[in-house]
């Protein structure tokens, strides 16, 4: 049955989604990459669409902004549409100081300041994780199309604004070796581990914390191309 947030038939959905932030990064997407998208979910303006690459069905779908927001949408996906993979592209601020704008990060890992996963009952520490298929499949996806990948740790952080911040918070992650900070992987991979399904998070580098440079609204497409097609050649692996 549709869900609150999703309007979509069961069975429309494809076992394996990418998961943009911005609803019209789907839609981009959907018409320039999948062989006849067919929109499935429109509820609350987030545009879900399923079409096939390199034969394969994959929907792609929006998460909006936010461990909450990725957090209810994959959620749901996992538990009421019988999803087995999910796939989140989307950007990241870089903290290392090798990262380059339109460098591409795989998530091995999400820390996050986010309290999401208290709601499971751990009585500790979770370590978000990256399934480890869907990671070696995106790096071989990315060595197959020439492009070279950062695996490592991300921030998930729940503020993208800090009336407090000095932004010395920042370096003690640097420091730690995290590669960049997003704001959705680590809630995702929670939610994929508490279903017993995969997850992974592939971003972009679209600006630096530490340096300042942001690509532009051009640049930004050109990069995520890049991004996209390591993401829809996982998901065509994932079905061999």
């Amino acid at each position: 049955m549709p869900t609150p947030h999703n309007e979509a038939a069961v069975g429309s959905i494809a076992k394996t989604v990418l998961m943009p932030g911005d609803p019209r990064r789907s839609n981009f997407i959907a018409e320039t990459f999948l062989e006849s998208p067919t929109l499935v979910n429109n509820v609350r303006g987030v545009h879900g669409y399923t079409g096939k690459w390199k034969g394969v069905p994959v929907t792609v779908m929006a998460s909006g902004m936010g461990i909450p927001s990725i957090g209810i949408y994959s959620w749901e996906l996992y538990s009421e549409y019988n999803v087995e993979n999910i796939i989140r592209v989307g950007s990241a601020g870089a903290l290392q100081d090798d990262l380059k704008l339109m460098d591409v990060i795989l998530a091995q890992g999400a820390c996050t300041t986010s309290n999401y996963i208290e709601n499971f009952g751990l009585k500790g520490t979770f370590a978000p994780i990256a399934d480890f298929t869907l990671l070696s499949k995106a790096k071989e996806a990315a060595a197959a199309n020439g492009l070279d990948v950062h695996i490592g740790n991300l921030l998930s952080s729940d503020n993208f604004y800090s009336a407090f911040s000095s932004g010395d918070e920042n370096l003690h992650w640097k420091k730690m070796g995290v590669l960049g900070i997003e704001m959705e992987a680590a809630g995702l991979y929670a939610n994929a581990a508490f279903f017993g399904k995969r997850a992974l998070c592939i971003c972009t580098v679209s600006d630096h914390i530490f340096r300042p440079e942001s690509l532009s609204a051009e640049d930004r497409q050109l990069s995520f191309r890049n991004m996209i097609t390591i993401a829809l050649d996982t998901a065509a692996a994932m079905a061999e």
